[in-house]
């Protein structure tokens, strides 16, 4: 899955999403020395991830240090992506498009042959027969933050849609905010105050969703800027320069 950074809710976001395409989650999860997950230097779980395995009911596994071969099944799984599709990525791509790019490469890595008890087999049908835990009905309850500009238009965009803010924000950088598992989603200020809040199209929709007290505001703000009053004329308009007698350079004015 891909995320636009590194932090423990996109983490969380992207399991999630992972395990629901998979119809289930695995007993074990096994992890490099991610700082998200573990204390790097002694491989001691962090609390808040430990509370995220124990809502999905499965345990975690750390890589032991210094051990090569043991890392790199964990790192072998993303070789394929990093080496066949990232390299065939265009520059400027969103983070819906380049997913879509991800699953296609998923579906054609699940349709490799392998051989099971001298039967030839493929990745797809393995993992229909691999039992899976059930998941919980909505994803662990992580609060995901991400910075955004307003746009001339009063809009911020967020996975793939965009969402209405209050007029006279152009430019500013404001924050949107949304709770995994749930379908509101808030637009807040640096002080932490709620200037928008909007129930959440599906991802990647491309819709533009607007409440109607800014489309009102917006109209206001943008008729009290007309004015009735008789345009400037102070603006003078000159002949082209042309050259005086010699040679020299003159403006010729109209008489």
């Amino acid at each position: 899955m891909l995320a636009e950074a590194e932090t423990f809710p996109h983490l969380v976001q992207s399991i999630d999403a992972v395990l629901r395409r998979l119809g289930g989650t695995a007993r074990r999860w096994r992890f490099d020395r991610m700082a998200t997950v573990c204390h790097p230097p002694t491989g001691r779980i962090l609390p808040t991830f430990a509370a995220v395995a124990k809502y999905y009911g499965a345990g975690v596994d750390i890589c032991p240090p210094r051990r090569g071969n043991r890392k790199g099944v964990v790192e072998k799984a993303n070789h394929s992506a990093a080496q066949r599709w990232w390299r065939t990525v265009p520059d400027g791509i969103s983070i819906e498009a380049g997913q879509n790019g991800v699953d296609k490469l998923a579906v054609q890595m699940d349709g490799r042959k392998r051989k099971l008890d001298g039967a030839s087999t493929t990745v797809a049908a393995l993992a229909e027969v691999e039992p899976l835990l059930e998941l919980p009905t909505r994803p662990f309850p992580a609060e995901l933050e991400q910075t955004r500009v307003v746009s001339p238009q009063g809009l911020v965009s967020f996975a793939g849609n965009h969402y209405s803010v209050p007029p006279g924000l152009t430019g500013a950088h404001v924050t949107v905010r949304i709770r995994l598992g749930e379908d509101d989603l808030h637009v807040v200020t640096a002080s932490r105050a709620v200037i928008a809040h909007h129930r959440r199209a599906p991802d990647g929709a491309g819709q533009t969703v607007r409440d109607a007290g800014h489309v009102i505001a917006l109209e206001r703000a943008v008729l009290a800027s007309f004015s009735d009053k008789a345009p400037c004329r102070t603006k003078v308009r000159l002949a082209p320069v042309g050259r005086g007698p010699g040679g020299s350079r003159e403006a010729s004015r109209p008489t």
